[in-house]
């Protein structure tokens, strides 16, 4: 796994000069077989082999986003003890009730090279908030099914907030939209208040369900100038998309076209995702092998530092 990163496409690290920023849907990440290969009559098939191509996977990035983190942490705890003493944590407790399919959002980092800045925070509806906005019929006028989660961060003198969630999947794709719509109506009108004020930066990352570029969901997703980098456009999303047949579940994106919410990190246009398929248990069958790493990939992108902001 390690020398396969390492001739992957995702970028080194450098002090000072880049950020990589990832998201990881991993899948019903939460208990942990507590032995390094789990045995035919073992309960869950994730093991500390797993644990530890997940880790290798995760240092490669200075903060990931992660979604499904169940009740149970043991997982998560045993992949901060394989990361070591420099990387944090900052997760939301479970969501109640059966939409929230006792998940937890989750942001895993390396304090070397980025440290929470302040804000910590799940983004709830007011009342009469789609009305005050003049949104559609369309609009979510219930709370999000798994409540979307906001961290700042700061990097380099760099200073961002990064929003995490897991759209609710629903019986079928139209009821996906309420949450995207919501989301990025929300999103728009943080966005711009939060550049005005404070000069911060406002990036959307997670698992949106979205099948396909165009469709309805991601016409919501979008409705408000929230983009994914083209770097992405046509990249797997899952372990079990098919050649010209996959799903834009997870994305990571921001406003570009209104100035006022504009990032002012600079996009090195490089983004991508790591297809750890051929570089974990060889010869496994791909849905136990999405048990034991996960059903999704990880996506990532890379922001430039500018030297002003680190006094070079």
């Amino acid at each position: 796994m390690r020398a396969s990163l390492d001739s992957s496409a995702v970028p080194a690290r450098h002090v000072d000069r880049n950020l990589l920023i990832a998201t990881w849907n991993l899948r019903a990440f939460g208990d942990l077989t507590d032995k390094w290969a789990a045995e035919a009559g073992d309960s869950p098939k994730r093991d500390l082999h797993a644990l530890a191509l997940i880790a290798e996977i995760v240092s490669r990035f200075d903060v990931i986003a992660v979604q499904e983190v169940k009740g149970n942490i043991r997982a998560l705890r045993w992949l901060l003890r394989m990361l070591g003493p420099d990387w944090g944590l900052i997760l939301t407790d479970v969501t109640r009730g059966d939409p929230g399919n006792d998940e937890r959002l989750a942001f895993v980092f390396d304090v070397r090279r980025v440290k929470p800045s302040g804000l910590a925070c799940e983004l709830v509806i007011p009342d009469g908030w789609a009305q005050a906005l003049e949104i559609g019929e369309d609009a979510l006028e219930e709370q999000f099914a798994r409540t979307p989660y906001a961290v700042s961060f700061i990097s380099g003198g760099q200073t961002f907030i990064l929003v995490t969630l897991h759209v609710l999947f629903g019986d079928k794709p139209s009821d996906r939209l309420a949450e995207l719509r919501g989301i990025a109506e929300w999103l728009a009108d943080w966005a711009r208040r939060t550049s005005d004020e404070f000069g911060q930066n406002l990036i959307a990352l997670g698992d949106f369900n979205i099948d396909r570029e165009g469709d309805a969901s991601y016409e919501a997703f979008t409705s408000t100038g929230l983009q994914p980098p083209a770097e992405m456009r046509g990249l797997p999303r899952t372990i079990f998309d098919e050649p010209d047949a996959g799903h834009f579940y997870d994305q990571i994106a921001w406003f570009g076209g209104d100035e006022r919410a504009a990032l002012t990190l600079r996009y090195s246009a490089r983004a991508g995702n790591f297809d750890f398929v051929d570089h974990a248990f060889a010869g496994l069958e791909l849905n136990a092998l999405s048990w034991r790493i996960s059903d999704h990939f990880p996506l990532w992108t890379e922001f430039e530092i500018p030297r002003e902001a680190v006094g070079a």
